[in-house]
Protein backbone atom coordinates (compact mmCIF):
# COMPACT_ATOMS: atom_id res chain seq x y z
CA UNK A 1 0.00 0.00 0.00
CA UNK A 2 1.50 3.51 1.14
CA UNK A 3 3.17 5.52 3.30
CA UNK A 4 0.16 7.64 4.33
CA UNK A 5 -0.48 10.72 7.09
CA UNK A 6 -1.49 9.40 10.74
CA UNK A 7 -4.68 11.66 9.97
CA UNK A 8 -5.70 9.73 7.32
CA UNK A 9 -5.57 6.95 9.23
CA UNK A 10 -7.45 8.08 12.48
CA UNK A 11 -10.37 9.80 10.08
CA UNK A 12 -10.89 6.43 8.37
CA UNK A 13 -10.77 4.91 12.09
CA UNK A 14 -13.00 6.69 13.82
CA UNK A 15 -15.82 6.51 11.15
CA UNK A 16 -15.50 2.66 11.65
CA UNK A 17 -15.73 3.16 15.60
CA UNK A 18 -12.65 1.09 15.63
CA UNK A 19 -8.85 2.28 17.15
CA UNK A 20 -5.27 2.70 15.38
CA UNK A 21 -2.65 0.81 17.01
CA UNK A 22 0.47 3.20 17.45
CA UNK A 23 3.57 0.76 18.01
CA UNK A 24 6.77 1.92 19.32
CA UNK A 25 9.99 0.31 18.16
CA UNK A 26 13.58 0.51 18.76
CA UNK A 27 15.54 -1.44 16.55
CA UNK A 28 14.97 -3.68 12.50
CA UNK A 29 13.58 -6.67 14.30
CA UNK A 30 10.39 -4.32 15.98
CA UNK A 31 9.63 -2.53 12.54
CA UNK A 32 9.64 -6.10 10.91
CA UNK A 33 7.79 -7.93 13.56
CA UNK A 34 5.66 -4.89 13.20
CA UNK A 35 4.90 -4.51 9.87
CA UNK A 36 4.12 -8.45 9.80
CA UNK A 37 1.47 -8.50 12.11
CA UNK A 38 -0.03 -5.41 10.26
CA UNK A 39 0.29 -6.93 6.76
CA UNK A 40 -0.98 -10.56 8.13
CA UNK A 41 -3.77 -9.10 9.52
CA UNK A 42 -4.52 -6.52 6.40
CA UNK A 43 -4.96 -3.42 9.74
CA UNK A 44 -3.00 -0.31 9.19
CA UNK A 45 -1.06 0.66 11.46
CA UNK A 46 1.53 3.75 12.66
CA UNK A 47 5.01 2.85 13.43
CA UNK A 48 6.68 5.17 15.94
CA UNK A 49 9.05 6.16 18.37
CA UNK A 50 9.81 8.62 20.75
CA UNK A 51 12.23 11.34 21.14
CA UNK A 52 13.53 9.30 24.18
CA UNK A 53 14.63 6.34 22.46
CA UNK A 54 17.07 8.05 20.37
CA UNK A 55 20.31 7.59 22.39
CA UNK A 56 20.14 3.75 21.81
CA UNK A 57 17.77 4.24 18.61
CA UNK A 58 19.36 7.35 16.68
CA UNK A 59 16.35 9.11 14.80
CA UNK A 60 18.76 9.37 11.83
CA UNK A 61 19.48 5.42 11.71
CA UNK A 62 15.97 4.43 12.70
CA UNK A 63 14.03 7.59 10.60
CA UNK A 64 14.52 6.16 7.26
CA UNK A 65 13.93 2.50 8.23
CA UNK A 66 10.99 3.17 9.31
CA UNK A 67 9.77 5.86 6.67
CA UNK A 68 11.12 2.80 3.79
CA UNK A 69 9.28 -0.02 5.86
CA UNK A 70 6.02 1.95 5.58
CA UNK A 71 6.56 2.64 1.69
CA UNK A 72 6.98 -0.90 0.88
CA UNK A 73 4.23 -2.80 3.23
CA UNK A 74 1.01 -4.41 1.88
CA UNK A 75 -1.19 -1.87 4.32
CA UNK A 76 -1.05 1.51 5.05
CA UNK A 77 1.45 2.45 7.46
CA UNK A 78 2.00 5.99 9.17
CA UNK A 79 5.47 6.90 10.47
CA UNK A 80 5.46 9.25 14.11
CA UNK A 81 7.85 10.48 16.09
CA UNK A 82 6.11 10.45 19.55
CA UNK A 83 6.94 12.91 22.41
CA UNK A 84 8.97 15.20 21.13
CA UNK A 85 10.39 17.45 23.29
CA UNK A 86 12.34 20.08 21.02
CA UNK A 87 11.63 21.60 17.83
CA UNK A 88 14.75 20.55 16.28
CA UNK A 89 14.20 17.13 16.74
CA UNK A 90 10.79 17.66 15.23
CA UNK A 91 11.86 19.10 12.39
CA UNK A 92 14.39 16.09 11.52
CA UNK A 93 11.42 14.02 11.54
CA UNK A 94 10.12 15.53 8.95
CA UNK A 95 12.82 16.38 7.00
CA UNK A 96 13.32 12.15 6.96
CA UNK A 97 9.69 11.80 5.77
CA UNK A 98 7.90 11.40 8.83
CA UNK A 99 4.27 11.80 8.59
CA UNK A 100 3.20 13.06 11.95
CA UNK A 101 5.15 14.15 14.84
CA UNK A 102 3.85 14.58 18.96
CA UNK A 103 5.07 18.21 20.65
CA UNK A 104 4.96 17.32 24.13
CA UNK A 105 4.39 20.59 26.14
CA UNK A 106 2.20 19.07 28.22
CA UNK A 107 4.62 19.56 31.21
CA UNK A 108 4.07 23.55 30.98
CA UNK A 109 1.21 25.76 32.00
CA UNK A 110 -1.53 26.08 29.57
CA UNK A 111 -1.53 29.21 27.91
CA UNK A 112 2.94 28.06 27.13
CA UNK A 113 1.47 24.41 25.75
CA UNK A 114 -0.83 26.17 23.57
CA UNK A 115 1.59 28.77 22.41
CA UNK A 116 4.46 26.08 21.66
CA UNK A 117 2.27 23.53 20.18
CA UNK A 118 0.46 26.31 17.62
CA UNK A 119 4.17 26.78 16.26
CA UNK A 120 4.68 23.01 15.31
CA UNK A 121 1.23 23.02 14.06
CA UNK A 122 2.59 25.47 11.61
CA UNK A 123 5.86 24.22 10.71
CA UNK A 124 4.23 20.38 10.13
CA UNK A 125 1.73 22.20 7.66
CA UNK A 126 5.06 22.98 5.36
CA UNK A 127 5.29 19.10 5.28
CA UNK A 128 1.70 17.85 5.09
CA UNK A 129 2.43 16.04 8.32
CA UNK A 130 -0.09 14.86 10.85
CA UNK A 131 0.49 16.95 14.64
CA UNK A 132 -0.51 15.16 18.02
CA UNK A 133 -0.13 17.00 21.52
CA UNK A 134 -0.95 16.34 25.17
CA UNK A 135 -3.07 17.86 27.40
CA UNK A 136 -3.18 17.08 30.97
CA UNK A 137 -0.11 14.88 32.66
CA UNK A 138 -0.05 11.21 31.70
CA UNK A 139 2.09 9.47 34.37
CA UNK A 140 5.25 8.00 34.69
CA UNK A 141 8.17 8.68 30.92
CA UNK A 142 8.46 6.15 27.92
CA UNK A 143 11.75 5.15 29.75
CA UNK A 144 11.08 5.60 33.10
CA UNK A 145 13.20 8.20 33.75
CA UNK A 146 11.09 10.35 35.39
CA UNK A 147 7.45 10.75 36.45
CA UNK A 148 5.44 14.13 36.39
CA UNK A 149 2.44 12.54 38.61
CA UNK A 150 -1.13 11.98 36.63
CA UNK A 151 -3.11 15.25 35.86
CA UNK A 152 -6.28 14.58 34.37
CA UNK A 153 -7.44 16.56 31.05
CA UNK A 154 -9.84 19.07 31.75
CA UNK A 155 -12.81 18.87 29.04
CA UNK A 156 -13.03 22.68 28.85
CA UNK A 157 -9.21 23.24 28.67
CA UNK A 158 -9.43 20.12 25.64
CA UNK A 159 -12.22 22.14 23.84
CA UNK A 160 -10.25 25.58 23.95
CA UNK A 161 -7.16 23.49 23.61
CA UNK A 162 -7.74 22.15 20.26
CA UNK A 163 -9.93 25.17 19.01
CA UNK A 164 -6.89 27.50 19.73
CA UNK A 165 -4.10 25.15 17.88
CA UNK A 166 -5.23 23.73 15.62
CA UNK A 167 -4.02 19.82 16.31
CA UNK A 168 -5.22 17.05 14.30
CA UNK A 169 -5.26 15.01 17.41
CA UNK A 170 -5.08 14.89 21.33
CA UNK A 171 -3.71 12.87 24.05
CA UNK A 172 -5.34 12.83 27.20
CA UNK A 173 -5.12 11.88 30.55
CA UNK A 174 -7.84 9.66 32.24
CA UNK A 175 -5.48 8.09 34.83
CA UNK A 176 -3.06 6.62 32.41
CA UNK A 177 0.88 6.01 32.72
CA UNK A 178 3.64 5.04 30.65
CA UNK A 179 5.68 2.03 31.49
CA UNK A 180 4.33 -1.13 33.71
CA UNK A 181 1.63 -0.88 35.86
CA UNK A 182 2.01 -2.55 39.19
CA UNK A 183 -1.71 -3.14 38.51
CA UNK A 184 -4.66 -2.56 35.89
CA UNK A 185 -5.07 1.56 35.77
CA UNK A 186 -8.78 2.54 36.64
CA UNK A 187 -9.18 4.97 33.71
CA UNK A 188 -11.82 7.70 33.86
CA UNK A 189 -14.23 7.23 31.82
CA UNK A 190 -16.59 9.76 33.10
CA UNK A 191 -13.79 12.67 31.88
CA UNK A 192 -12.92 10.63 28.66
CA UNK A 193 -16.96 11.15 27.72
CA UNK A 194 -17.18 14.41 28.33
CA UNK A 195 -13.98 15.32 26.44
CA UNK A 196 -15.28 13.60 23.59
CA UNK A 197 -18.69 15.70 23.67
CA UNK A 198 -16.79 19.09 23.61
CA UNK A 199 -14.00 18.03 21.11
CA UNK A 200 -13.80 16.76 17.21
CA UNK A 201 -10.48 15.70 16.86
CA UNK A 202 -9.22 12.19 17.57
CA UNK A 203 -8.37 11.39 20.77
CA UNK A 204 -5.29 9.07 21.64
CA UNK A 205 -3.90 7.14 24.72
CA UNK A 206 -0.86 7.10 25.90
CA UNK A 207 0.12 4.37 28.02
CA UNK A 208 -1.54 1.46 26.61
CA UNK A 209 0.92 -1.31 27.80
CA UNK A 210 -1.32 -3.15 30.90
CA UNK A 211 -4.34 -1.41 30.34
CA UNK A 212 -7.03 -4.47 29.81
CA UNK A 213 -8.79 -5.36 26.50
CA UNK A 214 -12.34 -4.34 27.91
CA UNK A 215 -10.59 -1.02 28.71
CA UNK A 216 -9.01 -0.31 25.26
CA UNK A 217 -12.24 -1.10 23.92
CA UNK A 218 -14.81 0.88 25.97
CA UNK A 219 -12.19 3.77 25.35
CA UNK A 220 -12.48 3.52 21.71
CA UNK A 221 -16.11 3.55 22.24
CA UNK A 222 -15.84 6.66 23.61
CA UNK A 223 -14.01 8.33 21.19
CA UNK A 224 -9.96 7.42 21.74
CA UNK A 225 -8.43 6.28 18.01
CA UNK A 226 -5.36 5.85 18.34
CA UNK A 227 -3.58 3.78 20.99
CA UNK A 228 0.24 3.80 22.07
CA UNK A 229 1.82 0.35 22.81
CA UNK A 230 5.74 0.45 23.86
CA UNK A 231 6.14 -1.22 26.71
CA UNK A 232 4.68 -4.56 26.34
CA UNK A 233 6.34 -4.76 22.62
CA UNK A 234 9.62 -4.17 24.19
CA UNK A 235 8.82 -6.81 26.98
CA UNK A 236 7.47 -9.41 24.63
CA UNK A 237 10.75 -9.16 22.34
CA UNK A 238 12.85 -9.43 25.43
CA UNK A 239 11.17 -12.43 26.70
CA UNK A 240 11.60 -14.91 23.38
CA UNK A 241 15.27 -13.47 23.58
CA UNK A 242 15.65 -15.06 26.61
CA UNK A 243 13.98 -18.03 26.01
CA UNK A 244 15.80 -18.41 22.85
CA UNK A 245 19.35 -18.23 24.98
CA UNK A 246 18.05 -20.80 27.34
CA UNK A 247 17.67 -23.30 24.38
CA UNK A 248 20.44 -25.81 24.33
CA UNK A 249 23.22 -25.40 21.78
CA UNK A 250 24.98 -23.18 19.94
CA UNK A 251 23.40 -19.73 20.26
CA UNK A 252 23.52 -17.24 16.94
CA UNK A 253 22.57 -13.67 15.78
CA UNK A 254 20.45 -14.79 13.17
CA UNK A 255 18.00 -17.22 15.49
CA UNK A 256 18.05 -14.18 18.16
CA UNK A 257 16.74 -12.39 15.03
CA UNK A 258 13.64 -14.33 14.31
CA UNK A 259 13.20 -14.35 18.41
CA UNK A 260 12.88 -10.79 18.31
CA UNK A 261 10.96 -10.65 15.17
CA UNK A 262 8.69 -13.11 16.65
CA UNK A 263 8.09 -11.24 19.77
CA UNK A 264 7.00 -7.99 18.41
CA UNK A 265 4.87 -9.31 15.90
CA UNK A 266 3.00 -11.12 18.94
CA UNK A 267 2.24 -8.48 20.63
CA UNK A 268 1.50 -6.03 17.65
CA UNK A 269 -1.00 -8.72 16.07
CA UNK A 270 -2.94 -9.01 19.56
CA UNK A 271 -3.26 -5.57 20.25
CA UNK A 272 -4.42 -5.17 16.35
CA UNK A 273 -7.16 -7.68 17.21
CA UNK A 274 -8.09 -5.73 20.22
CA UNK A 275 -8.46 -2.30 18.54
CA UNK A 276 -10.40 -3.51 15.36
CA UNK A 277 -13.49 -4.39 17.89
CA UNK A 278 -16.20 -2.24 17.52
CA UNK A 279 -17.59 -0.56 21.17
CA UNK A 280 -20.50 -3.25 21.58
CA UNK A 281 -17.19 -5.85 21.23
CA UNK A 282 -18.27 -7.45 18.20
CA UNK A 283 -14.73 -7.36 16.37
CA UNK A 284 -14.68 -6.40 12.46
CA UNK A 285 -11.51 -8.43 11.74
CA UNK A 286 -12.40 -12.49 12.61
CA UNK A 287 -8.47 -13.25 12.92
Amino acid sequence: MALVTMKSLLTQAGNEQRGVGAFSVGNMEMVKGAVRAAEETDTPIILQIAEVRLPHSPLELMGPMMVQAAKEAKVDIAVHLDHGLTEETVKKALELGFTSVMYDSSTYSFEENIERTKKIVKLAKNYGATVEAELGLVGGSEDGSCDHGIRCTDPEDAKIFCERTGVDALAVAIGNAHGNYPVAPTLAFDVLEEIQKRTEVPLVLHGGSGITDADFRRAIGLGIVKVNIATASFNQLTKRAEEYFRTEGEHNYFKLNEAMVQGTYENVRHHIEVFNCRKDLECIYKI
